[in-house]
């Protein structure tokens, strides 16, 4: 029987939205942004960056049976929008007109999402599923479930990512946060007042151009991780940290 040495490989997804707000439960996804990289060698396999059309608020939940109040009640009240706030427009610099213009539709791009998450699955087995990696990264991943809650495809998500079911039943994606490596990196520099994006690239000597782009924060994110991950792997020996030994309190220990 011939043996084949093929080489599995763990692949990131970096995720980055841009937003009409703050809460994933009221306000729209603007932008989404994607890059696929090789957890081995960096290497950006694959990118996808798209704006989102405005849409409308969905219920997601459980049907309730409408009582009406009057005979003259209308039943099918008008659809509500998503917020989309000047604030969050100024803040990323897209504009309504790009929006109406260049945006894609909801479902389109929650259907392009999963099979760019397909196609960037390197390896078969379910430990190789992507992870998803991002600054902040419980932000966007609240506006992913609004994303593909809205077009029917939460299913399909768990399907392709890495994560398990939470307490109530709900998909929760694995991730790396760019926040927390940089916390690890830099806890004991007092210099360190913050970790917001810009200020960890600054920290590490990587440019970040057109902040708050998405498709320029996933770049920056990914190269946050490159330039950490490399210090762990180059770094001989333990770097002078002192690794605290506790006496054994028992013989046999199960692994």
């Amino acid at each position: 029987m011939k043996q084949t040495n093929e080489i599995k490989v763990f692949t990131g997804v970096g995720l980055d939205f841009e937003t009409g707000g703050l809460d994933c439960t009221k306000c729209a996804c603007t932008q989404i942004a994607l890059q696929a990289i090789r957890l081995d060698s960096f290497e950006i396999v694959e990118q996808l960056s798209c704006y989102i059309a405005p849409y409308n608020k969905q219920d997601i939940g459980t049907p309730k049976r409408k009582v009406l109040r009057s005979k003259y009640e209308v039943e099918n009240k008008p659809a509500e929008p998503m917020e989309i706030g000047r604030v969050a427009l100024d803040y990323s610099g897209i504009t309504m007109e790009t929006l109406l213009e260049q945006g894609m539709d909801i479902n389109q791009t929650a259907k392009d999402t999963i099979e760019f998450i397909k196609r960037n699955t390197l390896s078969k087995g379910a430990k190789y599923k992507p992870i998803l990696i991002g600054q902040n990264i419980t932000f966007d991943i609240g506006f992913l479930t609004q994303l593909m809650n809205y077009a029917g495809l939460i299913k399909e998500l768990e399907k392709v990512l890495s994560g398990k079911k939470d307490f109530y039943g709900n998909f929760q994606p694995d991730y790396i946060d760019t926040i927390h490596l940089a916390r690890l990196a830099y806890a004991h520099d007092s210099s360190m007042v913050s970790y917001k994006l810009e200020l960890i690239a600054e920290k590490l000597g990587i440019e970040l151009d057109d902040a708050h782009n998405a498709d320029a924060d996933v770049t920056a994110t990914l190269n946050v991780v490159q330039v950490l991950s490399n210090r762990l792997r180059c770094s001989g020996g333990q770097g002078g940290v002192v690794i605290h030994k506790g006496e054994k309190s028992r013989v046999h220990f199960k692994i």
